[in-house]
């Protein structure tokens, strides 16, 4: 398998554990970024390893009121606006928010999540990472009686499925946490977690690639995917360059589906726009926040990242654009504020939006593509992409050069929406 050769593009987490695992299996791989290593959606998630947590599609999610979607201060938020892809990928995601497709997805999503702990440990410990990387879980911290029914559900999903969550009085979580304010109900201890700076954890095995001997090309796009009748021949860059391989990986997020069209497949991925705000609580005189905590009622992440505290979350579909809206990252204070101590008075260090390739039924697509040997497909990860980056990356090694899985991967097949 030494001499095969592989254009992986898009240099986030998912591209790079591509890049990683099939470099270090002994195939030649070029990876190709148009901007720089882990400077899109990877740099400012959560940097939170969430496995096992259940995917957005959840039963009632859609039962929420109209009025709720379109406000710029809900979680959740749709500006208004006529997009006929996504009223079709609403009308598709509101079919899976039951309670039989969610048990679906968790006896898929489950042992994903397993198994991408074990990665991440030995590819910290055996690769040396210097990413900040904290074995600690999270805790969902709850305000209110409803919301910790929701974190209970969750929980009680979890343990089913083999993980290991703890319900906490609020009694507890303060004792654990001083940092949160007086007021907190309860929540839930989640253990099979980790934390970790997300920007530092690509850029770190983007040089362990190298040291396998990968190569990444940076500053063009792929302008083509190239083909001669069933089979992949390479890619066309932005530029003009070509360069030819046996296998494309095709792992672009939100930004995949216009290269995938040539080929007939029409995958359904909205791009879900999260954001992050980081800040300086010691600047506040409010102790640092000592342990990641996502915030029940408001799904806003709190998680240490070195001196600063980051603030990350919301889902908002509003079509493929950066544009960062002033709204959303004030949503991301509001909501802390209730729960921390110091985020109205702390400085904002960074700011920051991106996005997440969202699927209607929660799970990701992995996998080669039906009818064009050679092309491989990982994209819709949404929430997930961090927390899913290296198996993804192992999957896609054994399907490019074995053709074959050593787990059970057809969930995530291309064909199955």
């Amino acid at each position: 398998m030494s001499e095969h050769r592989v254009v992986v593009v898009g240099g986030g987490v998912i591209g790079v554990c591509c890049a990683y695992f099939l470099a270090k299996a002994g195939a030649h791989v070029v990876l190709v970024e148009r901007d720089d290593i882990g400077k899109g959606v990877s740099y400012g998630n959560a940097g939170t390893v969430a496995a096992g947590h259940p995917p957005l599609n959840k039963p009632g999610r859609i039962r929420r009121s109209i009025m709720e979607l379109l406000d710029p201060r809900s979680p959740l938020y749709i500006p208004v606006r006529w997009d006929p892809g996504l009223v079709k990928w609403l009308w598709t995601f509101r079919r899976f928010c039951t309670d039989r497709h969610l048990e679906a997805s968790m006896s898929a999503l489950a042992p994903l999540g397993h198994e991408t702990l074990k990665l991440f440990d030995s590819l910290v410990e055996g690769e040396t990472l210097d990413c900040s990387y904290k074995r600690g879980g999270y805790y969902e911290v709850c305000r209110t009686e409803k919301g910790l029914e929701g974190a209970k559900r969750d929980a009680a999903m979890m343990l089913v499925h083999g993980y290991h969550p703890r319900v906490l009085t609020g009694g507890e979580l303060l004792e654990i946490e001083p940092a949160l304010l007086e007021g907190v109900t309860g929540g839930v201890h989640f253990p099979d977690a980790a934390t970790c700076d997300p920007y530092r954890f690509v850029v770190e095995l983007a040089d362990r690639t190298e040291r396998f001997g990968g190569r990444f090309q940076t500053g063009q796009g792929v302008a083509e995917i190239l083909g001669s009748g069933s089979r992949v021949e390479g890619v066309r860059l932005t530029n003009g360059e070509v360069l030819e391989s046996d296998s494309v990986v095709l792992a672009t997020g939100a930004y995949s589906i216009h290269l995938l069209k040539k080929f007939g497949l029409r995958l359904p991925v909205q791009a879900g726009k999260g954001y992050h705000r980081d800040l300086d609580l010691a600047a506040a005189g409010a102790p640092a926040l000592g342990i990641a905590c996502v915030m029940a009622e408001t799904s806003v992440f709190c998680t240490p990242m070195g001196r600063f505290t980051r603030l990350a979350g919301t889902m908002e579909f509003s079509g493929v654009n950066h544009q960062l809206r002033k709204g959303r990252l004030e949503q991301l204070t509001s909501s802390a504020k209730a729960y921390l101590r110091g985020v109205g008075d702390a400085p904002h260090h960074s700011e920051w939006c991106g996005l997440r390739p969202c699927t209607p039924d929660g799970i990701p697509f992995v996998g080669p593509v039906p009818g064009q040997s050679g092309l491989f497909v990982a994209i819709g990860h949404a929430m997930l992409g961090f927390t899913l980056g290296p198996i993804t990356g192992k999957l896609i090694e054994e399907h490019v050069l074995q053709g074959a899985t050593s787990l059970d991967a057809r969930a995530l097949e291309l064909t199955r929406l």
